[in-house]
């Protein structure tokens, strides 16, 4: 299965006019350019995980705009919280993966397990606040 068929299967969306490649486990997209070959990768959306795609927060900012399904929308102390690194309960049950909305934003991808989404945001792009 390419990396598109996964995405429809697990989002209901793949984005049309962009370059998705795979390198390892990681996902970039990319638009299609003049420019000379310079090494670049693209914009890094996801990670290609055993069970589906853990989107990143751009990739979030993708796919989540047209995504129809495993899609979470979370109320503001939630949203704080998952932006400050944490897991978060919701009222979902299963084991998958999930995008994160909060308002008209998209917080980023993460794994539900059992009514907690697992928080994969790094360190570095966590919010202190």
């Amino acid at each position: 299965m390419d990396i598109r068929e996964m995405l429809i299967e697990q989002y209901g969306y793949a984005p049309e006019g962009l370059i998705l490649e795979v390198k390892g486990k990681k996902i970039y997209a990319y638009k299609p350019c003049d420019f000379p070959e310079n090494g670049h990768n693209g914009i890094y959306i996801g990670a290609i995980e055993k069970d589906g795609i853990r989107l990143t927060i751009e990739g979030s900012f993708i796919i989540g705009p047209n995504a129809k399904r495993n899609v979470i929308e979370v109320d503001d102390e939630r949203a704080k919280s998952w932006m400050r690194g944490e897991d978060i309960e919701v009222n979902e049950e299963g084991n998958r993966w999930v995008i994160l909305k909060w308002r008209d934003f998209w917080l980023g991808g993460g794994k539900l397990v059992n009514g907690v989404v697992k928080n994969y945001i790094p360190k570095e792009r966590r919010l202190n606040f």
